[in-house]
């Protein structure tokens, strides 16, 4: 029964040494990205303007202490409106804007090119996902919030 056991340990030893990579969470296991601020009530009158689509943005991070490729990546609402980053990478504490209208990309800016708003002032959720379909972070926010919010 004693050889049994002694063979049994180092694998239950393993089990749980995988058990913990897998249950990281999320940002962790993005290298440090996440979703830091949302600006989801651009300031002023909505005028569907491509000044005042711009005016809402999500703001990405990266606290990691190495660049992590966005390529395919995908940040979303629930309604489904879909913003796949291009094959950029996100340098170790750096920060990428997401504006809604339109403009010419930089390495901190990125436009999704909208003629319409994409998140609601009253309340919704911006969501970051892998190439792969895998979430990597969200933020919520309701009417209680004001015209902004940090995650």
């Amino acid at each position: 029964m004693r050889k049994r056991i002694r063979a049994v340990l180092p694998a239950l030893a393993g089990a749980v040494a995988l058990t913990g990579t897998v249950l990281s969470s999320p940002a962790e296991a993005a290298g440090g990205v996440s979703i830091y601020r949302v600006y989801f009530d651009s300031p002023g009158t909505d005028t569907r303007t491509n000044t005042s689509l711009n005016g809402e943005w999500v703001q990405i991070r990266n606290t990691g202490a190495s660049a992590v490729s966005l390529n395919g990546w995908v940040l979303k609402d629930p309604d489904n409106h879909k913003y796949t980053f291009p094959n950029i990478k996100i340098g170790a504490g750096k920060y990428i804007k997401v504006r809604t209208g339109s403009g010419t990309d930089t390495s901190a800016t990125k436009y999704q090119n909208r003629r319409a708003y994409v998140w609601n002032n009253t309340s919704d959720t911006a969501t970051l996902l892998r190439a792969s379909g895998t979430k990597v972070d969200s933020c919520s926010w309701t009417t209680r919030d004001a015209s902004d919010k940090y995650c």
